[in-house]
């Protein structure tokens, strides 16, 4: 049996700052409610943080990193461009289901990030879109990259509905969008 890491105390402050965010909106949560839900004063979060804008700031830009480092690492050890593919559905399903208050905060305070922070997770994101588009193109020389770029979008739509669904339990939940993941990029 694995052992899940220990969550340092800033990783720990960053779930729940993820969590409040998402259930109430970035600017809807203060400082002093952040720490409260952290278990300690506002002004202590600034001895891991500069600034509430720095807590989503690292927020998102982790979060990017984690999916693109990932997403390279799985295509990189599949066997071939179908395994690869089957590879980036099952890391993007367990994200989701993993991350749902990060995606919720991505969606709703996008706009709220810091220029220079919006920009890195745009273009992290972009490369992710690239990876998965390159590995559809490989399957498929004929997608333009435009197409392939659209079916990888297309799909992270549907997996990132995730969080506004909770109909099913979450093993029933990563069935069936797997299962739709694949049947969406089929040819």
């Amino acid at each position: 049996m694995t052992t899940a890491p220990t969550k340092t105390r800033r990783e720990q402050i960053l779930d729940t700052a993820a969590e409040l965010f998402a259930a109430r909106g970035f600017h809807g949560v203060s400082v002093a409610e952040l720490g409260a839900a952290c278990g300690i004063s506002g002004p202590a979060l600034y001895k891991h943080f500069p600034s509430k804008d720095a807590m989503l700031a690292e927020m998102l830009v982790s979060i990017s990193q984690e999916l693109l480092r990932e997403g390279r690492t799985r295509v990189k050890a599949a066997s071939g461009t179908s395994a690869a593919i089957e590879a980036l559905i099952d890391w993007h399903v367990d994200f989701a289901l993993r991350d749902r208050a990060l995606i919720v905060v991505q969606e709703r305070d996008w706009q709220s990030l810091p220029h220079e922070a919006r920009e890195q997770v745009r273009t992290l994101q972009r490369k992710y879109v690239d990876l998965w588009a390159d590995q559809l193109r490989d399957r498929n020389p004929s997608l333009s990259h435009d197409t392939a770029r659209a079916m990888a979008h297309g799909v992270f739509g549907l997996i990132n509905s995730t969080p506004h669904n909770r109909v099913l339990p979450a093993e029933s939940t990563r069935s069936v969008l797997t299962t739709m993941a694949r049947a969406a990029l089929t040819e």
